[in-house]
């Protein structure tokens, strides 16, 4: 097995974004009443050496069941989490706010995290739906015990002021969050 895990996976369930597929039906030629299940996930990740992976679908947990399931069956360690998106207020739903929100990936690490990133889901579809279910750092704090924080893709809100030239800016959100993360913070690197 490899060392490598990935950590920001989109599935059939990140809309519009993701394709990859957890379970496919397929009929048998031969006994058409009877459908096969393919797990094109499960057999990609075995094909490159992979015995662990996480589900980091944009703004939503609705694929987390499946995947939980489908993985153990292959013998792959599932791992639960959310591309999250971020506003300064999640109450604040003007057309102002929309451009202003980011990505973060959160990623639990126990059962106390499995507890909370589907609070912070929840309250980001109840109290934080505007457009998409956004969630604020007052809640993700509040909620943080049991979870990975990763800097998310180039939406996020590290990379987007390091492509903005603030490096001072940059540097001020890698220390707020290693503040609410700890040892449980990481930059991710994109190609």
């Amino acid at each position: 097995m490899t060392d490598f895990v990935h950590l920001h996976l989109h599935t059939e369930y990140s809309l519009l974004d993701g394709a990859v597929r957890l379970i496919q039906p397929v009929v048998d030629k031969d006994n058409p009443n009877k459908a096969k299940k393919l797990h094109p996930l499960s057999e990609a990740l075995k094909a490159m050496g992979m015995d662990a992976v996480a589900i980091t679908d944009h703004g939503n947990m609705y694929g987390a069941y499946t995947f939980v399931q489908t993985l153990r069956e292959d013998g792959i360690k599932p791992i639960v989490g959310q591309e999250f998106y971020v506003a300064e207020d999640l109450y604040v739903k003007t057309p102002e706010v929309l451009k202003q929100r980011y990505h973060l990936i959160l990623l639990a690490k126990n059962l106390k995290g499995y507890e909370n990133l589907m609070k912070l889901s929840s309250k980001a579809f109840v109290d934080g739906f505007y457009m998409r279910p956004r969630i604020d750092l007052e809640h993700i704090a509040e909620h943080s015990e049991g979870l990975i924080c990763l800097s998310a893709c180039l939406a996020g809100a590290l990379p987007q002021a390091i492509l903005a030239g603030d490096l001072e800016k940059a540097d001020s959100i890698a220390k707020e969050f290693k503040e609410l993360f700890g040892d449980d913070y990481y930059i991710e690197i994109q190609d």
